[in-house]
């Protein structure tokens, strides 16, 4: 099908949709004697003409409301879905007035009266008919996109919420960064907040899998993650909760989920963390920066109802942060070597970095990570970074 809007020599194929040979010769010198580049296609039925829009890409379809099996604005119903972004234009009878408008409001994106149609408004029509149905299905285009950008949004604000933080002691940034190619969010999912006791509760987590199913899924652990928690649920309890509730709502068997929860004490300067199928986070101070050894357990879903989640308990140095994150973030390359980054790799990167704020610090490490991947983005990536000032 060729597109008008492209350069170089255009051409339109049209199909002619007309019972009446008569008619249909008329049209056909018509279109003769315009300097339209087409090719003319013949139909005598609305049932052959969706034969033809089935197999054929079109451009343009001239259309006569009365034929063997179609008559009325219902003959521009019927065919409609058939024409695969084809423009339609309507041939109507000088006794019929009102069918050109009802076409229109039908579907088609013009119409003519035959027997008041010279070559010039031949060629007019077919052209900015054509070019009008390029210009609905490019704002269709946009509403939808429009939409879709809306319901990723409102996912996005799910998967990452506003930190509930009241003491100044701890802070927290993160970063978030889907896998796929011009999405707005993936399976991976993080959220922190503070207990009435002044314990500072956080999760990060990772549903297997990419796309909306794994996002919602994300969404769905994450909320659930915070209101348990708000409500007192705690370590394993907590975990064996969040497992049944992933269970529950996921869309496949095979679908798992990875996370870390960590509970920071301010006032006992104290660290628990609980990682269900997830690396360690590291420790940043001002000593360089290190992976913190701890317990592991397995999975959210792998094994449901056997899960054990030892926990890892350890002492905060008086400033310091705990950087926690997803896979994506170390399974790219590291150059051109063919090696993965790991977590030595990331080691290695958090040397380099001087950056003393927070967020700008975790700007500057995803911007090495994937410049040492050459810029590929495969998985989706999340940070959680965790700041306190204790002394």
């Amino acid at each position: 099908m060729s597109d008008p809007r492209a350069g170089g020599a255009e051409q339109y194929t049209i199909v002619l949709v007309e019972d009446d040979d008569g008619d249909a010769l008329l049209v056909e010198e018509l279109l003769y004697d315009t300097d339209l580049p087409h090719s003319l296609i013949r139909c005598r039925s609305a049932a052959e003409a969706r034969a033809t829009l089935a197999t054929t890409p079109v451009d343009c379809v001239l259309l006569d409301l009365h034929l063997p099996d179609a008559s009325g604005v219902e003959t521009v119903q019927a065919l409609q879905p058939e024409t695969h972004g084809a423009a339609i234009i309507v041939l109507t009878g000088l006794a019929e007035p009102r069918a050109g408008v009802e076409a229109l409001a039908a579907g088609a994106q013009d119409y003519l009266v035959k027997g008041k149609v010279d070559p010039d408004l031949m060629q007019r029509a077919v052209r900015y008919a054509v070019q009008r149905k390029h210009v609905e299905q490019a704002s269709a285009a946009l509403r939808i996109g429009q939409l879709r950008a809306e319901e990723n949004a409102r996912l996005e604000r799910g998967l990452l919420p506003e930190p509930l933080l009241t003491s100044a002691t701890v802070s927290a940034a993160s970063r978030y960064y889907p896998g796929r190619a011009q999405a707005l969010l993936g399976g991976d999912f993080l959220d922190v907040v503070q207990t009435d006791d002044g314990q500072v509760h956080a999760v990060i987590g990772d549903v297997s899998g990419h796309g909306p199913d794994a996002a919602a899924l994300g969404v769905c652990l994450r909320i659930a993650w915070r209101a348990l928690t708000l409500g007192g649920h705690r370590d394993q309890q907590l975990l064996h909760l969040l497992e049944r509730i992933h269970v529950a709502e996921r869309t496949g068997h095979d679908l798992f989920a990875t996370c870390t929860l960590i509970t920071l004490d301010p006032a006992a300067a104290t660290c628990t963390l609980h990682l269900a199928g997830h690396h360690e986070p590291l420790l940043l101070t001002s000593a360089g920066a290190r992976e913190v050894t701890a317990a592991h357990g397995v999975a959210l879903g792998v094994a449901p109802g056997l899960g054990k989640w030892p926990s890892t308990t350890f002492s905060l140095p008086p400033r310091g942060a705990l950087l926690a994150y997803t896979d994506g973030l170390i399974e790219g390359f590291a150059g051109t070597a063919g090696t993965r980054l790991g977590v030595e790799g990331l080691l290695d990167i958090l040397d380099t970095l001087r950056t003393a704020d927070p967020g700008a610090h975790l700007d500057a490490l995803i911007v090495e990570t994937r410049a040492l991947n050459a810029n590929r983005h495969t998985d989706d990536l999340a940070i959680l970074r965790l700041d306190w000032d204790l002394a």
